[in-house]
């Protein structure tokens, strides 16, 4: 039974250490906001008729 208790006890580290982290992504890393500008060609907007 010895190995049960370690088996699971280094399951819950592991997660821990997986919970732990995404934390501090959430509380420490800032997203930077920037403008996204996308070209579309004009093709594409205004397709030629096709017969």
């Amino acid at each position: 039974m010895p190995t049960l208790f370690r088996f699971l006890f280094v399951l819950a580290v592991i997660g821990g250490v997986i919970y732990g982290s995404m934390l501090a992504l959430v509380f420490l890393v800032e997203p930077s906001e920037r403008d996204v500008t996308v070209r579309i060609p004009s093709e594409r907007l205004n397709p030629t008729p096709t017969q």
